[in-house]
Order: structure tokens, then C-alpha cells, then sequence
């Protein structure tokens, strides 16, 4: 049986968004782990996200404070089957992002980050997955609000960008 991730980023509670979209927390409920790649902004949206998931990991993003900082670390490495995941907020610049991720995360096998709230999917030229799901209440220049939903099979992965109506 696959493992089922909901991969989230820049929630920016309650900034941007009033609450979190119904569909986000909907796919929290029945995923086995929930990545958070930073930009919470409100530690009531850690709680929320804690108290609707089986398992969460998340990180730190630039607009969170002390509290938030207090909570999570700057960057997070886990396990799923047999992937080596890391997760950090920020990459830089989107020119060279897939070789500097093959030199500050050499061990992984995916790479999950957030920060410009553009969906990413690539593989650096090392072969590591490089995802960022953009952002399931402020879409930017995007348009559409996004999250992404993964299953794990052993070391397969299996990605899909989803849209999110950010007022339902």
C-alpha cells in the first residue's frame, strides 16, 4: 500500500487567506503524512494542521516568527519507504536551483521547499525530485491557489499538482 503525502507550502494564515481551504484540510485528513515547506505565519495553523493529520513535518519559512521558529526547524530530512525526503523554505534563485540542491541536500532523494509560491517539479541533474506545490491560498502570478498530493511506493513517486479553491 502506497504512502499517501499532501504536500503544502506558504499557508500564510491569516494574512492571506481567512482560513485554511476546505479541500487542504480535507486531503489532511486521509493522507498518512503532511509536508508543510514554510510560511505558516500563525502558529494557529501549526495546531490545525497537527490536530487534522495523522503525521506532520514542516519547517520554518521567512515570514515566521518566534514561536514558529521555536517549533519547527529550518530545514527537515525524513524517511518514506525508501526515499530520503528533505524540506527547507527557501532555494534561491530558480536558475541553478537544481544544482545547488544536488550540493546542500547530496543525500536526497526529493527535495521539498516553498518560498515563491510557483509550482515546481523537476529532477537536478544528481537525479534528485525537486517539488514545490506553490501556495493553497495566495496564488501570486499563478492562477490557481495549489497544493500537491504524492503517493510513495517503495522508491517510486508519484506526483500531482492540485488546484484549490482557496474560499471553499
Amino acid at each position: 500500500m502506497p504512502t499517501r503525502l499532501l504536500i503544502i507550502a506558504d499557508t500564510h494564515l491569516p494574512k492571506r487567506a481567512k482560513r485554511m481551504p476546505g479541500a487542504v484540510l480535507a486531503a489532511a485528513a486521509t493522507a498518512d503524512l503532511v509536508l508543510h515547506a514554510g510560511d505558516w505565519v500563525d502558529a494557529a495553523t501549526l495546531d490545525l494542521l497537527q490536530a487534522s493529520s495523522r503525521s506532520l513535518v514542516g519547517v520554518w519559512g521567512n515570514n515566521d516568527g518566534p514561536e514558529l521558529r521555536a517549533r519547527l526547524p529550518e530545514v527537515a530530512h525524513i524517511r518514506v519507504e525508501e526515499l530520503d525526503i528533505a524540506m527547507v523554505h527557501e532555494t534561491g534563485a530558480a536558475a541553478g536551483r537544481e544544482q545547488r540542491a544536488d550540493t546542500a541536500f547530496p543525500d536526497a532523494d526529493v527535495l521539498v521547499f516553498g518560498h515563491s509560491h510557483i509550482p515546481w517539479d523537476t529532477v537536478s541533474p544528481g537525479g534528485m525530485r525537486l517539488l514545490n506545490p506553490g501556495s493553497p491560498t495566495d496564488r501570486r502570478r499563478q492562477p490557481q491557489c495549489t497544493m500537491m498530493l504524492a503517493d510513495v511506493d517503495g522508491a517510486d513517486l508519484s506526483v500531482e499538482l492540485i488546484p484549490v479553491d482557496r474560499d471553499a
